[in-house]
């Protein structure tokens, strides 16, 4: 059995270069590294859009930008990496030229999975786990990475629902939705950006107008281009707002957290919401590996409407009806 990694006092980057959603699951993951080794420098490398994400965690304690490194020549890239003076690198989103690139920066300690061929000649230590046919969520998934550290079990969706709790929402000085005991602020996000099966827009509309007319405030949310892709179809209701596009990711994040409810398919605002503690509703097919034990967002007011068919297929979202939505919100 190899010899269990004292991380104290070390420098350990946390590799996830991929979505919003993806790096809001890895949280709970620098959250256990920074209670077991409090002393620990996490070092979080993503997306320059992510990293309004990433400084919603307290557990991490500097942001390197994926964009910055790949503008470099390759040449230069493995040097700047040791300007960070890193200790251990942990490849939570396995990349084939960054796993080349952290061997010739000389991290000491490099780990990534089994399954990719490349981390065979890269990476230090390499788990043995696989995720596409995996039952555990994507968020305990991440933990098998930290087994040379002293984990020995991933961590039950209670911790990490308990984990997730730790992401804070930055203040900002967007005007703040008003509060009322007659009726709840919900938020339609419609769009993907092509990551999960949507539910038909459509039935989003119908939806926000039954809503509106209960007394509801409702706000459609997305980026400015997919609110191109629907803005025309929104209801013309005073209790419905347009506000694609109107804010950046940090007073996004402030927005939904002076809201009451999200719902969306599987994608980063209903991960965001639900790590908030807002009500999160989200539309799933059980199709793997996009079914909501891999995805669901984590929190003690989040679920997901999924239907139950003996063949799951992408197109059983049209199963769920906007009169099943209505009834699990109100």
């Amino acid at each position: 059995m190899s010899k269990t990694i004292d991380l104290s006092n070390k420098r350990i980057v946390i590799s996830r270069t991929d979505s919003i959603g993806d790096v809001l699951l890895t949280q709970p993951m620098c959250a256990w590294v920074k209670d077991n080794f409090p002393d620990t420098t996490i070092l979080f490398l993503g997306r320059d859009y992510t990293q309004s994400i990433v400084a919603c965690f307290p557990s991490v304690d500097e942001f390197y930008s994926y964009d910055e490194l790949e503008m470099l020549p390759v040449q230069a890239r493995a040097e700047a990496i040791k300007t960070w003076k890193a200790d251990v690198f942990i490849h939570v989103y396995p990349n084939k030229e960054l796993a080349k690139i952290v061997k010739r920066a000389k991290i000491q300690i490099r780990v990534g999975t089994s399954h990719r061929s490349y981390h065979l000649l890269n990476c230090t230590h390499r788990i043995n786990f696989t995720r596409k046919n995996s039952e555990f969520h994507e968020a305990q998934l991440n933990f098998e990475l930290l087994k040379p550290f002293g984990l020995t079990q991933l961590p039950e969706m209670q911790e990490i629902a308990n984990w997730s709790k730790r992401f804070t929402a930055p203040k900002t000085a967007i005007q703040q939705p008003e509060k009322s005991e007659d009726f709840k602020h919900i938020v339609l996000h419609p769009k993907s950006k092509g990551s999960a099966v949507e539910w038909p827009i459509g039935n989003y509309m119908e939806l926000a107008l039954a809503l509106a007319n209960r007394g509801h405030k409702v706000y459609f949310s997305g980026t400015m281009q997919e609110g191109d892709l629907f803005r025309n179809e929104i209801p013309k209701h005073e209790k419905i707002s347009d506000v694609t596009g109107k804010y950046t990711l940090p007073e996004f994040i402030d927005f939904l957290n002076h809201v009451d409810v999200m719902i969306a398919c599987s994608t980063g605002p209903l991960h965001i919401a639900s790590a908030l503690g807002k009500r999160a509703i989200g539309l799933y097919v059980n199709k793997r590996p996009i079914h909501p034990g891999r995805w669901a967002p984590i929190g003690q007011n989040a679920s997901v409407i999924c239907p139950e068919t003996k063949n799951p297929k992408e197109d059983d979202i049209l199963e769920i009806a906007v009169e099943q939505v209505l009834a699990a919100l109100l």
